[in-house]
């Protein structure tokens, strides 16, 4: 028990600092020059450009009706884990915005970080316009890491999870086609309300570069990962493995080359974001466990013909 309470703490510390990253990405780079790769993040530009609502307040405010709707429409699938990462994420990003940092003392002159864009409109940026590639490419990386380690620590950001969720319950269309239609719809809308071609295109490139570097922060590139655990409790691990992650295991018999004991060895498929709830599946049922992941390249099969959303990989405890 005390050893599940330090992994909880450790998951939800995780947690905070992968939003931190997350929310250095949006405030010091994406959000000065309206660049925005879809998601909660993209529809909170417009109300920040052109009504002057907080970034991190309007995506809380629309990440709680989605966290409802999740939970009518689809049931209790985001637990407490990803609820914590909505709400730290949305809050982080007013907190390291640069006047936030200036108004606490950490920032002396916001001068050297305000400059005055072609229209003579004013900004507050890390990077200044000249260097505006490099400031899409700092965020898009930042954004990614940050991402990346809220999935590695079983969290999540809630956002277009949850649509593309309710796409696919309702339409039967794929993951990778629901994901698709939402964050084209959000990139395609920051374009218009701003009209600038431009930002869409930015969008894109964001959304491509964030996109693989969540996978590398999380997981490493590839999308697929195959378990093998030997153990003595592989019956156990299974019920586990079909009761938490919806997976088929597969038994092969093995004999130790030392000992010449006969054994089974338990292998599956997860993706990405069930990695770490399997480590603690195997981990919990069995200490002395021996378990290898190794990477896979591709997969052809139920479950695996498209890119896979698993709102049930964070429980609620």
């Amino acid at each position: 028990m005390k050893q599940k309470t330090m992994r909880t703490i450790g998951q939800f510390m995780g947690i905070v600092l992968g939003s931190f990253f997350f929310a250095i990405g949006y405030a010091w780079f994406l959000v000065p020059y309206k660049i925005a790769p879809g998601g909660v993040g993209g529809l909170s530009q417009i109300f920040y450009h052109l009504l002057g609502v907080p970034l991190g307040l309007s995506m809380i405010l629309m990440n709680i009706p989605l966290f409802i709707i999740s939970v009518i429409f689809l049931g209790k699938q985001f637990g407490i884990r990803s609820f914590f990462g909505m709400m730290v994420s949305g809050l982080m990003i007013e907190l390291v915005s640069l006047p936030n940092l200036h108004r606490l003392g950490i920032i002396g002159d916001l001068s050297r970080y305000t400059f005055t864009l072609a229209d003579g409109s004013a900004i507050v940026s890390m990077i200044a316009p000249d260097d505006i590639y490099l400031a899409g490419i700092a965020g898009s990386v930042l954004l990614g890491f940050g991402l990346g380690v809220i999935f590695r620590f079983r969290g999540s950001t809630g956002g277009t999870d949850i649509p593309v969720a309710l796409i696919k319950q309702k339409t039967g269309l794929s993951i990778g086609t629901g994901y698709w239609i939402v964050e084209t719809l959000i990139i395609l809308t920051v374009g218009l309300v701003f009209k600038d071609l431009k930002l869409v295109i930015w969008g894109y490139v964001n959304l491509f570069i964030s996109a693989r570097i969540t996978d590398l922060a999380s997981e490493g590139l590839p999308y697929i990962k195959g378990a093998y655990v030997i153990s003595d409790k592989v019956d156990e691990i299974k019920e586990l493995i079909y009761d938490q992650l919806q997976r088929g295991v597969t038994f092969f018999h093995t004999r130790g080359g030392y000992t010449g004991n006969e054994q089974r060895m338990l292998f599956c498929i997860v993706n990405r974001r069930q990695v770490a709830l399997l480590r603690d599946i195997v981990r919990d049922t069995d200490p002395e466990a021996f378990m290898i992941l190794t990477d896979v390249t591709d997969v052809m099969g139920y479950g695996f013909k498209s890119r896979n959303l698993d709102l049930t990989a964070d429980d609620s405890g």
